[in-house]
């Protein structure tokens, strides 16, 4: 409870804070050179962003010993750990996995954890385990090369817990054929920021430095994600100010002083984080308090000076397209959940990444989704999730139900009423199809845990981008035996909606084809293990060859999810021969 009611108080400082920073009209207020005054007295911090603005999370947890209990126990928290003394599920025993013609194997020395890479074409190379990276569904790892090597780079190796086995790194996200086991990208280049407690100030400079594409630089703000309308506003409002605060950083990170207006003061510091930050430059390892909440030193030093979720510095002017706490919260969250880093081209809504703002389709980009729909200024992610301690299994299963509803008619009072929401949904208001979930944020991202979780950009199964850009028709993840002009027919009767016939049978074959299986042969990567999933999850026998074709998809991970339903249909099969290695196939993306 008392976690609950500090959630409910940052929440309400987030919409004093926001409104303020938004202000009443199109245009920002200029920077304040005090912390503006809040309702009851209280002010907000005056600045939150740089390296001086932080006090770490040992410091909240006098005044918040339940929420900071809870936390040092969350999976958030030890997103990054050290090493020595974690506590790690993966098998260092010795065990050998072996991949196409190499092994990897685990062993222990001592306090120390060792992965031994046994490769044809390079040798042997032994790697000293630094960093334990993850641990609610699996464990990835970096580490440094005991023969002298001195940059922490990635492991080529996960231990997935939903399988209690070892893997790839890189197949957790779609990433192609890789041919040998070798080590991955720099840790501090790629991973770092969303694992751990980072100044906000240089995740900042990539909004700040306007040509900096966003999957070169991990401090990229997820605006570059977003259609323009719903991008923040953010400017630098004091040169001078900003100039001197860069220094600072860079002085920490061993670089030179920055020089020229505020865009080259920018592109300056990027160069010079992107090539100095590393393990000593956190702020804390793994989630602290302040990676979301911001530096809070302001705070702890007077408790009557509250924190901020938006970004703020006596330099910076910063302005989000919706005024209440909802924006702000949802926008610390996409800081990390906006799959930063992925070649995977396609997204839903028939979109792809270098072009129209479609939604993730897998784990890790739910801040971004939701920033993306129809609820974004209105619901919070910590309205359904907490923050602190991790989810509890009962209540998130709670939320899939008519019971869970209550969410949604806090602000959809006119659907409250079982009558009401029978002729919203035409389903049972007390059924499965009587959640408000069910509908408008279905089952069909590949979790990180090998089983569909929920899209989160919030929206219908009629929106015409999703009929006619995505494979399957939402409606059949339900209904998964339906035909497409089945499913088509049913919207068109309830709604007031038409489709083109023939962009359907584009996506589709016919109007009569069996949406589910006609994804299966004819969708994107994304779409099959939709297809896969479900076809897995209702035991659909008959599919087994459509689905047996996909164990030579040209994804690993896609593979992965033909394997897991063909044993869940009982109809288990050898691995069909492995598509050849990408061309000029490189590491894998680090993007979850």
């Amino acid at each position: 409870m008392a976690a609950r009611r500090l959630l409910g108080h940052l929440v309400l400082l987030a919409g004093f804070t926001l409104a303020l920073v938004a202000g009443c009209g199109a245009e920002a207020p200029p920077p304040r050179s005090v912390a503006p005054v809040l309702p009851g007295g209280h002010r907000t911090v005056r600045s939150n962003v740089e390296r001086a603005d932080y006090a770490g999370s040992a410091a909240c947890a006098d005044c918040h010993p339940d929420v900071a209990a809870a936390w040092r126990e969350s999976p958030m928290h030890r997103m990054t750990r050290d090493a020595r003394g974690a506590r790690v599920r993966a098998p260092f025993d010795g065990t050998r996995w072996r991949f196409h013609d190499d092994a990897a194997v685990l062993e222990r020395r001592g306090d120390d954890l060792l992965v031994r890479l046994e490769t044809a074409a390079s040798g042997t190379r032994t790697y000293r385990v630094t960093r334990v990276i993850g641990g609610r569904t699996r464990e990835d790892f970096a580490g440094v090369d005991v023969a002298g090597g001195h940059e922490e780079t990635i492991l080529p190796i996960s231990f997935v817990y939903a399988t209690g086995a070892l893997r790839y790194k890189g197949y957790s996200v779609m990433v192609h054929e890789r041919s040998t086991l070798r080590a991955g990208p720099v840790w501090s280049r790629t991973c770092i920021f969303c694992h751990n407690t980072v100044p906000e100030m240089d995740r900042l400079l990539g909004a700040l430095a306007p040509r900096v594409r966003a999957g070169a630089y991990q401090g990229e703000l997820v605006d570059g994600w977003l259609p323009r309308e719903r991008r923040a506003r953010i400017e630098v409002a004091d040169p001078t100010g900003f100039t001197r605060a860069a220094d600072r950083e860079l002085a920490k990170l061993g670089g030179t002083e920055a020089r020229g207006d505020a865009t080259d003061v920018a592109r300056h510091a990027v160069d010079v984080v992107r090539a100095g930050f590393d393990g000593d430059a956190l702020i804390e390892e793994g989630i602290g308090c302040e990676a979301c909440h911001g530096g809070s030193i302001e705070h702890v030093r007077d408790p009557s000076i509250r924190p901020s979720f938006v970004p703020a510095a006596p330099w910076l002017r910063v302005s989000h397209p919706a005024a209440g706490p909802a924006e702000a919260i949802n926008r610390a969250c996409a800081r990390c959940h906006q799959v930063l880093f992925s070649r995977y081209p396609y997204t839903w809504e028939g979109g792809r990444r270098d072009g129209t703002a479609g939604g993730s389709h897998i784990a890790s980009g739910e801040a971004r989704d939701m920033l993306l729909g129809g609820c974004a200024g209105a619901m919070a992610c910590t309205t359904c999730h907490d923050p602190h301690a991790g989810d509890a299994p009962a209540a998130m299963r709670a939320l899939a139900t008519p019971a869970g509803n209550a969410t949604c008619t806090r602000c959809h009072g006119e659907l409250a009423t079982p009558e009401r929401l029978r002729a919203h949904a035409h389903h049972d208001p007390a059924g499965t199809g009587g959640a408000c979930v069910a509908c408008h944020m279905p089952r069909k991202n590949m979790g990180l845990d090998g089983t569909l979780t929920r899209y989160h950009r919030i929206g219908s199964p009629t929106d015409p981008a999703r009929v006619l850009g995505d494979r399957p028709l939402e409606c059949a993840l339900c209904h998964a035996d339906r035909s497409v002009r089945d499913l088509v027919e049913a919207m068109e009767r309830w709604w007031p909606v038409r489709y083109p016939r023939q962009r359907l049978e584009e996506l589709y074959g016919s109007l009569d084809a069996n949406v589910i299986r006609a994804t299966l042969e004819r969708g994107r990567a994304h779409e099959q293990a939709v297809a896969i999933g479900i076809l897995g999850e209702n035991r659909t026998r008959d599919a087994a060859p459509l689905v047996a074709k996909q164990l030579g998809n040209e994804y690993p991970l896609v593979r992965e999810w033909a394997r897991r339903a063909l044993d869940a249909m009982g109809a288990g099969a050898e691995p069909a021969p492995l598509a050849a290695p990408a061309q000029g196939a490189t590491d894998e993306e680090p993007e979850d």
